[in-house]
């Protein structure tokens, strides 16, 4: 591999951004092998969305066409006051300007389409592995690693797509570890049809953000026909340990009772939905993010992480599963090309540089969605640049139209011109 792309990638993760992981791979011919803790038939829950960046990644790897009808495809989220007034739109798609509508989709559903695809395409998963701990690596051998049963494998690089409590990230970065938030989110599933949506007001935009007194609650549309939707809020909460966290999840009564806190202070809409909560739809996301990290790889360049394993984003702007999308269809374009004038070093110093640029856009954007589901008294106490506010069309494009291979491509072009671009004057000029 030293001057060519790897003959053998370990992924160690098989959620959302192991799979992409593997399936960019394989459309570029890089051979990968899938290790994965849990078997397939635990079900997860929940749903997530999905915008045009991600859809335009998922696109050319053949996966979008398989889930676009198999979600709910919609624009924009539309931010009412107490009084039920609509005062802004936030676009989360749109076909016309971006290419894609967004799309929400249950978690399951995508993530049992993607292990289809996988297995069509004969990647290995290999289940029932926990991985332990990296045992060599060097730029000559590769990388050898150890599961928890004590079987060891080896590969040319090794990614940890293993999500915000990522074992892999010891290796890159042993002191980091994910911080609390402060922020609980308390959501349930409720049937559309028992909403009271009222003759005088305008519902037609789903999904929607009520702003009132305690904070903003959610209603979100996530089956195809629009015909359940996820609700919720956001509450600050003290941190809780692994055990009492679950101990959160499974009280439900508690929970119930946490999300319908000053009742009295929501419109009739949001009363309607909290009188018919099912309550064993109710579940908790308490809020961790991953401190920004001096480097996204080993000091040997042979283990790497990518999404929430590098950059755990709140969810608020949806971005997600959409940016670990594109962490791992950035890297396996760039280990395709890597060559004797595109040393793996230069290759992954660009790549975290490109991605973490990208992802400290979207924190900053993300923060300050946040800050608009705050309660109204917190809401006054902030300045203008800190709370989102609608622009012109073309406020987002940076986000949703990232043309991510011309830029990738470019930099390659040029790599390969200065011989790889080993003074980093490539690297600064493409990203800056």
């Amino acid at each position: 591999m030293a001057s060519g792309p790897p003959k053998k990638v370990a992924i160690i993760g098989a959620g959302l951004a192991g799979l992409g992981l593997a399936l960019a791979l394989h459309a570029r011919s890089i051979p990968c092998t899938i290790y994965e803790l849990r078997l397939p038939s635990k079900v997860t829950t929940g749903a997530l969305m999905l915008s045009p960046n991600a859809l335009g990644v998922l696109d050319s790897l053949g996966v979008y066409e398989r889930i676009r009808n198999k979600g709910y495809n919609f624009e924009n989220i539309a931010f009412k006051n107490d009084k039920e007034e609509t005062t802004d739109l936030y676009p989360l798609g749109n076909e016309k300007l971006y290419g894609y509508k967004a799309l929400r989709i249950y978690r399951q559903v995508l993530l049992t389409e993607l292990r289809t695809m996988v297995q069509e395409r004969d990647i290995q998963v290999i289940y029932e592995k926990k991985f332990s701990r990296v045992l060599q690596e060097s730029a000559d051998e590769g990388v050898t690693f150890q599961f928890e049963d004590g079987s060891t494998a080896q590969a040319d690089l090794l990614v940890g797509t293993d999500g915000i409590h990522s074992t892999v990230r010891q290796k890159v970065s042993p002191s980091t570890t994910p911080l609390y938030s402060g922020m609980l989110a308390i959501t349930c599933v409720i049937p559309t049809s028992k909403l009271r949506f009222p003759a005088d007001k305008d519902y037609s935009t789903l999904p929607v953000a009520i702003h009132g007194k305690a904070g903003t609650f959610i209603f979100a549309p996530q089956d195809v026909d629009g015909s359940e939707v996820l609700a919720g809020s956001q509450k600050r909460y003290p941190e809780q340990s692994k055990a009492e966290w679950s101990r959160l999840f499974g009280a439900k009564d508690e929970l119930l009772a946490l999300l319908s806190a000053n009742r009295a202070d929501w419109p009739d809409i949001v009363q309607s939905g909290l009188e018919n909560v099912p309550k064993h739809t109710l579940s908790i996301w308490p809020f961790y993010i991953v401190p920004k990290l001096a480097a996204w790889r080993s000091e040997k360049q042979r283990v790497i992480i990518l999404g929430d394993a590098a950059h755990a984003i709140p969810p608020t702007a949806g971005q997600g599963a959409s940016q670990a999308f594109e962490d791992a269809f950035t890297l396996a374009f760039l280990l395709s090309r890597l060559s004797p004038q595109i040393q793996l070093a230069a290759a992954l110093e660009f790549w975290q540089n490109y991605r973490q640029e990208r992802v400290d856009q979207v924190i900053a954007l993300t923060q300050q969605l946040n800050n608009m589901r705050l309660p109204a008294a917190e809401r006054e106490k902030l300045g203008k640049g800190e709370i989102w506010r609608s622009g012109d069309e073309a406020q987002l494009e940076w986000l949703y139209v990232p043309r991510i291979e011309e830029r990738l491509a470019t930099w390659v072009e040029e790599a390969e011109k200065r011989e790889g671009g080993e003074d980093g004057t490539v690297q600064k000029s493409l990203i800056s």
